[in-house]
């Protein structure tokens, strides 16, 4: 009988190599290359010739009934989700540690329970005890609604668990926590390797799509906060989110990065209270709160994620330094080459200097932006400082800006500006072309310099 040939896998990417190295050739982390067993019962091969069930093919135009979906009684989970859980789904949540996953998860399924739903805890990392201690923090045991009747364990092994669920009724929303801490029998390697943790999502989303039961699994993330564990893990599940915020604010914002029931980039905005995660309705008022008298440097942009409008303030510094000195740029909330690319522009198309001065920029409130149209934000905010000239307070800021020094059209304007007329907001400058909505006075910018003019000139 041959020998099997060893292999050995990248805990970091996931890549399989047939010698062991110090450095991973596919995505160069060190140290991440670990020995499995290369057969397992999911490589064993299939006999062809016979035995197996033929696969039934259904027409485009059969008409389907759409599964159903669950309300979890935090709107803003559901908003975030597309409508609310589907049955039979799969959700993967990540989220930085101590971040709340744990603390969202946990009023979900114990509102769920006390909506009539049948939910299931199983945790990996605490014992039942510790989960109901925490459940007795947020009001959970004994609270104003009384004791949610939800069903915790304390487990690790996938064989176990699967049993146990199939051997009772399919709960509404089974909730995994974590991943990384389950472990099959079937598999060779310690819980948390690569093939561990492709197996256990892999039987937990076959009892899935087999039960009904919608099944989220929480999962670690690395250091620089992507999903720990394969990249196939995210390909496997219906849904990814991930739990995003600063632990020194209190402000967290659920994100949607993959939704096959719903629209991608669709946030739900939450407040960490003593009594755990609060919905924040309105998140403008929320990040635009504590705005004192314009002040040089401040300015607001309507960022849209998914279909929600968002008014966050952006926040410049500039502090000239002596001769000789290198001048230092910090960036909080937005991406620091975007940041490095404006300020060349401004200096190139504008005539500003940014060389001699340091430059500082925050996304208050712990808000992180991605979306292009902040860039005419940024830049007015960047001017103001330099200037030392407070812009409008009446005024948001909105357009992608080229490095011809061009104000382009961004997308969904119309949302942008319904929703800084309805927050007070009577001036609007982006993009031209654009009609402002609610009476507001919209001023279209088509180059950088028209911007720069109005701040210097004051109007």
């Amino acid at each position: 009988m041959v020998k099997p040939k060893r292999r050995y896998v990248c805990q970091a990417c996931g890549s399989v190599a047939t010698r062991w190295q110090g450095q991973c050739a596919d995505c160069s982390e060190w140290n991440t290359l670990t020995e499995e067993a290369p057969e397992t019962v999911f490589s064993a091969r299939h006999d062809l010739s016979g035995g197996g069930r033929k696969v039934q093919f259904v027409p485009l135009d059969h008409p389907v009934e759409l599964p159903p979906r669950r309300k979890t009684g935090l709107a803003e989970f559901d908003r975030a989700l597309g409508g609310g859980l589907v049955a039979g789904s799969a959700v993967l949540m990540g989220g930085d540690p101590g971040i709340g996953k744990s603390t969202l998860l946990l009023q979900a399924a114990a509102n769920m329970a006390r909506d009539g739903a049948s939910a299931v805890y199983i945790s990996g990392e605490e014992a039942s005890d510790q989960v109901r201690l925490r459940a007795g923090r947020l009001g959970l045991i004994d609270g104003k609604r009384g004791t949610a009747p939800l069903l915790l364990a304390s487990a690790t092994s996938v064989r176990d668990i699967l049993t146990t669920l199939t051997a009772m009724a399919p709960p509404a929303l089974v909730v995994i926590d974590s991943i990384q801490t389950m472990h099959s029998d079937r598999i060779e390697g310690a819980p948390g390797t690569v093939s561990q943790v492709r197996a256990c999502a892999f039987e937990l989303i076959r009892y899935a799509k087999d039960s009904g039961a919608a099944v989220v699994l929480v999962g670690h993330v690395t250091k620089d906060g992507t999903i720990a564990g394969p990249r196939v893990l995210e390909h496997m599940v219906d849904v990814v989110m991930s739990f995003e915020g600063e632990r020194s604010h209190q402000y967290r914002i659920l994100r949607a990065l993959k939704n096959r029931f719903g629209a991608v980039d669709e946030i739900g905005v939450f407040a960490m209270a003593g009594a755990g995660l609060e919905e924040v309705g309105n998140p403008s008022l929320l990040f635009l709160s504590g705005r004192a008298d314009p002040v040089p440097g401040s300015a607001v942009f309507p960022a849209l994620e998914g279909t929600r409008p968002v008014l966050v303030e952006i926040q410049a510094l500039t502090v000239r330094l002596a001769s000789g000195a290198t001048p230092r740029r910090a960036v909080v909330g937005w991406d620091s080459g975007r940041l490095a690319m404006l300020l060349a522009v401004l200096e190139a198309r504008c005539g500003l200097n940014f060389s001699s001065a340091e430059v500082y920029l925050n996304v208050a409130g712990g808000y992180r932006l991605t979306d292009p149209a902040a860039d005419l934000a940024v830049a007015a905010a960047l001017v103001s400082a330099l200037a030392d000239r407070p812009l409008p307070a009446e005024a948001v800021w909105f357009g992608e800006v080229s490095l011809a020094g061009e104000v382009r059209p961004v997308a969904h304007a119309a949302i942008r500006l319904r929703e800084a007329a309805k927050l007070g907001f009577a001036r609007t400058f982006g993009p031209a072309g654009v009609e402002a909505e609610g009476g507001a006075r919209h001023t279209g910018l088509s180059l950088l310099p028209n911007l720069v003019d109005r701040i210097m000139g004051g109007s």
